[in-house]
């Protein structure tokens, strides 16, 4: 990693290397023909380099490059330096790519009209005009290459994003339909045979009790585990339909969520730290998800009385975490149970880290490092 950081290349060096080229470029072609000398010489020499290394800033601000470069191109053709002003051309290409269509086009019109004023007020001999109306028509055909070469390449990046949004999005409503797929066949399938045992265990039992008969442990623990399949499930079901049928959950969401478990006779506290700050859409589901499904497990398998949740406001990341003082904690070995693996599958497509370990004096914690400079 070291290694690949000692060699990586500077941002902006690639537009310093063209600018550089275009002025190495410009310079020897100007000073190899036919040129000036003294005052004029040096003054040419001064602009042909000035507008190639202007090329450094094009993206930045490709308005200004277009003003200078087309100013040194006028002033080195007054200089009596003819040579093509590629440096323009290069930063109405620039321009034209990044969207700035009319002000380059406006620019190049008004520069064409100073660029034949000036060869007509330096012209010299009886050919010089013929010479120049030549140089006007080539100076027009090689704006419009630029100009089209531009165009297209900003066409071209433009067709690529939309392929690529539509493909996010087409991947999204297959995985959309999938889910939904997956709830219906769920609801039509398992809900109504964990229904059936759930009411028939209900009722063996009930009718032994009536009959004052001792009910058998395999026949509690049958009705039990029916109880808890038929709310998993339906945990389940509204949470593959979730994103679907209800306004997504982020940051924003989690004091209510907090307050609402506090209702079920768990004391719970919020607690929010650093600055708050704007996160990616992403990241704010991801926290809301950890912290629902730690008070969810606090409440169901932790036989605790308080839980925390802090929130942590980094630069650029965002930290959860949640402790309760249970001493049935969830066991945190390479096994989970699904709702820590899905956090866990959360926390990691993000690139962030999860961490689930019991406290020394009973209770448990989990921790998710979540970035907030690359997520989606």
């Amino acid at each position: 990693m070291d290694e690949g950081r000692r060699f990586a290349v500077p941002a902006g060096a690639g537009d310093w290397a063209i600018a550089a080229g275009v002025a190495a470029l410009l310079l020897g072609g100007g000073l190899s023909g036919p040129h000036p000398a003294g005052d004029r010489e040096l003054l040419g020499s001064v602009l042909l380099a000035s507008g190639g290394l202007a090329l450094a800033a094009r993206r930045r601000a490709p308005r200004v490059v277009l003003a200078v470069t087309g100013l040194c191109a006028a002033g080195h053709l007054w200089a009596g330096f003819e040579v093509l002003a590629v440096s323009y051309l290069v930063a109405v290409y620039g321009a034209v790519r990044v969207g700035r269509r009319a002000v380059a086009l406006a620019a190049s019109g008004g520069l064409l009209v100073v660029l034949h004023v000036v060869a007509l007020v330096s012209r010299e001999g009886p050919v010089s005009e013929v010479v120049t109306q030549a140089r006007s028509t080539l100076g027009i055909a090689w704006l419009i290459a630029a100009f089209a070469a531009g165009e297209a390449v900003r066409q071209a990046e433009r067709r690529a994003e939309e392929a690529e949004r539509t493909r996010e999005e087409t991947a999204l409503r297959r995985a959309d339909e999938e889910r939904l797929r997956i709830a219906r066949e769920l609801h039509d399938s398992l809900t109504h045979q964990i229904s059936v045992i759930k009411v028939q265990s209900e009722v063996a039992v009930h009718v032994a009790r009536r009959r004052g008969e001792r009910v058998p442990e395999a026949l509690l623990a049958i009705q039990e585990a029916g109880r808890e399949a038929s709310r998993e499930l339906r945990a389940t079901l509204e949470a593959l339909r979730d994103d679907d049928t209800a306004p997504p959950r982020g940051l924003d969401h989690i004091p209510g969520l907090v307050e609402r478990f506090g209702t079920t006779g768990l004391e719970t506290t919020l607690v929010i730290e650093g600055r708050p700050h704007p996160v990616p859409a992403a990241v704010g589901r991801t926290a809301y998800r950890i912290v629902q499904e730690s008070l969810t497990n606090v409440t169901r398998h932790a036989a605790a009385t308080t839980a925390s949740v802090l929130i942590h406001y980094r630069t650029d990341a965002l930290a959860i975490r949640v402790d309760d003082n249970g001493t049935a904690a969830p066991d945190p070995a390479p096994a989970p149970g699904l709702g820590l693996l899905g956090m866990c599958e959360r926390v990691t497509a993000l690139g962030g880290r999860l961490r689930t370990e019991p406290h020394g004096t009973g209770g448990f914690t989990v921790q998710a490092d979540l970035p907030t400079n690359g997520a989606l």
